[in-house]
């Protein structure tokens, strides 16, 4: 009794979950699938097909067409083509087989219409076979790639020749092949179609609730209800709806409702609206082809940020002070420079010719480092310097003597021609240099390394600082490493003037295109007004 009881406890249940589902022949068997025999398939032209090996992925390759060679791969969907009918023999297998593709049109028994199934989840569902009524008999054995469907499906089975199943489930999804045979002429056919089968989830959409059902908005101003929807199945996805409502106490009015799609397969439908009160609520309807859901939501005002007035006033009273006090650090630790600039560039090189004896006071400090002979150009001295033609090759502390005086006419004080010996050095320079409308200065890593060449190049900041009829100019013939740390270190009033002064750079190394542009500019740069020339004989 004990075990009858327990019998009968587990097997009602099974019954009765199998209710209405037939349970029958499954095979197990494989059959020759052309290993000793050929097989004979039959195609429909457009439709997909699956050559079924059981084993490992291998190519078949059509035999006896000639060079022309078609290959096929076991196991892999393809879209037959009448190109693809021939004998096939097939590399690492004894698997030989035939294919015949025929036209749509003359396959009258083949039901076109029957190819896609779409079978509800949790129900049972019939997969028809599209070449059933070809042939007297309805026997046909069903596919999934190199599976028989009911090695896959325990819970199936065949009736009149349709694939049963008994509980549709997800996995479900996916293409099934059902093999008839048929006979013409004496020669045995298996006609072989597909059905492609979608496990589809009855589920309605599902909407993303707000929290409490409220959203904040601000009175008066645009705002924009989101209503975001999952829908469970590709079905419901080709077909759906998602709209805004606005209610009026019974009534409901639609809202013009924008819909995009995201990446994540959400639907997001955007309502822009302008609420002038608090009193209606809105109501977001999304349905498909397996139900409708909807949420209604009610406004709620967004709460303003605000500062109190005393802090506002507070701001307005301390942000000029502090503008102030920020222009006065700038201009405490910047005031040497913007003088400088100033002098410089607004009002340096007045012309005085009573009281000025050369046009060019020239430094520079001459080494073999500053013969920079790969790229220095120098005017012929004769011609035109802006003719590239007429340009030769030498260092510029060579060429700028020549090219100011020979060539451009300029009065030209140089320390190591027209400094007298036996004085004081640094009056002379200082001397020297009060007496030039401009102070042109060589620069390079030997100038800034030279005490005598930095203090001439300090002494012409200092007269431009006093003394507005004077114009400083800086070459850079080269660049120094790093003007930190040069051994002795600059002064800080020079390092601070290499900052704002006037600079044009030699382009050594550089096309001939290049240094004409510096020579141009150079003669931009000098006096536009000479000295006059006081003969030596009439001071005598």
């Amino acid at each position: 009794m004990l075990t009858g009881f327990i019998l009968g406890f587990f097997i009602f249940p099974i019954h009765g979950f199998l209710e209405g589902c037939c349970l029958g022949d499954i095979k197990r068997k494989r059959p020759d699938l052309g290993r000793k025999t050929p097989r004979r398939y039959r195609a429909v032209e457009g439709e997909i097909f699956l050559v079924t090996c059981f084993d490992a992925e291998v190519k078949c390759f059509r035999t006896g067409e000639g060079n022309e060679s078609t290959s096929l791969e076991c196991g892999k969907e393809f879209l037959a083509e009448a190109k693809h009918s021939g004998n096939y023999t097939c590399s690492g297998s004894k698997l030989f087989f035939h294919l015949q593709v025929v036209q749509r049109t003359s396959v009258g028994c083949f039901q076109t219409h029957r190819n896609n199934v779409n079978l509800p989840v949790t129900q049972g569902g019939k997969i028809p076979c599209p070449g059933l009524r070809c042939g007297t008999n309805t026997d046909v054995t069903w596919y999934t790639r190199d599976q028989h469907v009911d090695e896959q499906h325990q819970s199936s089975c065949q009736e009149n020749g349709h694939l049963q199943l008994c509980e549709v489930r997800t996995e479900h999804t996916g293409i099934y092949f059902c093999d008839k045979q048929i006979s013409e002429q004496g020669v045995r056919w298996t006609f072989r179609t597909a059905v492609e089968v979608t496990a589809i989830i009855r589920d309605p959409p599902r909407i993303s609730p707000y929290d409490d059902n409220t959203a904040e908005v601000e009175l008066g101003r645009p705002n924009t209800l989101l209503c975001k929807v999952v829908f469970h199945n590709e079905v419901s996805k080709s077909r759906f709806a998602v709209q805004w409502f606005i209610n009026d106490g019974d009534k409901m009015e639609k809202i013009i409702t924008k819909v995009e799609r995201e990446q994540n397969d959400q639907v997001i439908g955007r309502a822009n609206i302008t609420p002038q009160h608090l009193e209606h609520t809105y109501t977001c309807i999304a349905n498909d082809t397996f139900g409708t859901s909807n949420i209604t939501i009610k406004l709620k005002e967004k709460v303003k940020d605000w500062v109190p007035v005393k802090w506002l006033l507070v701001g307005y009273l301390t942000a000029p002070l502090l503008l102030v006090a920020g222009l006065g650090f700038v201009l405490h630790e910047k005031w040497l420079e913007i003088q400088l600039i100033y002098r410089s560039h607004f009002q340096s090189g007045k012309y005085d010719g009573d009281e000025k004896e050369f046009d060019v006071f020239l430094s520079y400090v001459w080494s073999p480092s500053s013969a920079e002979m790969e790229g220095g150009l120098t005017p012929d001295l004769q011609k035109d310097p802006d003719d590239e033609a007429c340009l030769g090759r030498r260092p510029l502390a060579e060429q700028l003597p020549a090219v100011l005086e020979e060539l451009w006419g300029y009065q030209l004080c140089l320390l190591d021609r027209d400094m007298l010996p036996g004085g004081v050095y640094t009056d002379d320079v200082a001397l020297a240099i009060q007496r030039s409308q401009m102070l042109i200065c060589l620069l390079s890593a030997d100038f800034l390394s030279s005490s005598s060449a930095v203090f001439v190049l300090e002494s012409g900041v200092k007269a431009l600082l006093q003394n507005s009829s004077i114009k400083v100019l800086l070459i850079w013939t080269s660049r120094a490493a790093s003007l930190s740390q040069l051994d002795p270190p600059l002064p800080t009033l020079v390092l601070r003037a290499l900052k704002v002064l006037p600079t044009v750079f030699w382009p050594s190394g550089r096309p001939a295109t290049a240094t004409t542009h510096f020579w141009r500019s150079l003669k931009k740069a000098v006096p536009k007004h000479k000295v006059k020339l006081v003969s030596v004989m009439q001071e005598q």
